[in-house]
């Protein structure tokens, strides 16, 4: 079978609404700011970014069929991603996210991916039905996995044939879902990207470095580990060893997504065959050129 996409990208595809601010706020601040709708999502961004490297991103998520899934959809497609696969449910509305942004960075934000939990298991069908896979032929290729998903269904995913010879990258949504990613601890064809919080969570312990906690996180069983932590470092462990750099000094216009931009630079530059030093280099260069303003080319 002839490959329309050179990776999968599973988990949330939503519309992000984000409230920004040019100033410092804290609980309660009320200021003028600007308020954008964009497609979102742990995946979406993570293959947008892939998208705009020039790799060919397929999604495998949950999205309704009601107008704002219509919409989401076409946007989806104008991006040059492909939705051939997506599970369109009749039921479930579309998901959202919704954040508020200061000069000080995220203030507070809600994930709602509720109808991507409900649609649980339906999503991978494409990987089983022979689509893209069996279990008899599993898909072989890469996947960014994100964990929107519910901990059962990664779980499962952890421990399904549908997966032994892909080639497995996994980011937890968001701090509060870190825990969901335990299953891949011990996995053999996982690798790990996470924040300093998230890796802490994970090792239910607090990190100083992203070095300390990245060698936390191989400690636990994590075959291959990326631990980021914002402007201070971020560092990419194996059992052989544990490579650590500063990203560049920018001014940061954005936060949203940062994590997710480095999760796909560092997938993209793998693929094209650079060592770990340079994808660590040009993860974080497409980071940081993100959170300044700029599109993460």
């Amino acid at each position: 079978m002839t490959r329309t996409h050179d990776i999968l990208c599973i988990g949330s595809v939503l519309w992000d609404v984000i409230g920004r601010a040019p100033v410092h706020m804290r609980q309660g601040s009320d200021v003028p700011g600007r308020i954008t709708r964009l497609p979102g999502g742990v995946a979406l961004n993570i293959a947008m970014t892939l998208a705009r490297f020039g790799l060919r991103p397929a999604l495998l998520t949950a999205i309704g069929q009601d107008a704002e899934g219509t919409e989401l959809i076409t946007a989806c497609r104008e991006l040059g991603l492909i939705t051939d696969y997506v599970y369109r449910s009749e039921d479930l509305p579309t998901d959202s996210y919704m954040a508020v942004e200061g000069a000080n960075g995220l203030i507070a934000a809600i994930a709602d991916a509720h109808s991507l939990e409900a649609a649980g298991d339906k999503i991978l069908r494409p990987l089983s039905d022979g689509t893209l896979g069996s279990t008899t032929a599993p898909y072989d290729g890469f996947i960014a996995l994100d964990g929107n998903l519910t901990q059962r269904l990664l779980e499962n995913i952890a421990h399904s044939d549908l997966f032994a010879s892909a080639d497995l990258r996994v980011a937890p949504a968001s701090p509060g879902k870190a825990e969901r990613l335990l299953p891949f601890l011990n996995h053999d064809r996982a690798v790990l990207y996470v924040n300093l919080e998230e890796a802490g969570l994970l090792c239910q312990t607090s990190f100083d470095s992203s070095a300390q906690a990245a060698a936390g996180l191989i400690a636990r069983g994590a075959r291959r580990a990326l631990v980021t932590d914002g402007g201070n470092s971020a560092s990419d462990a194996t059992p052989d060893g544990i490579l650590t750099q500063t990203p560049p000094a920018v001014l940061v216009t954005r936060v949203t997504g940062a994590g997710d931009t480095f999760m796909a630079a560092h997938i993209v530059a793998e693929a094209q065959g650079c060592n770990r030093d340079e994808a660590l280099t040009r993860a974080l260069s497409a980071a940081a050129n993100y959170v300044s303003g700029g599109n993460a080319k």
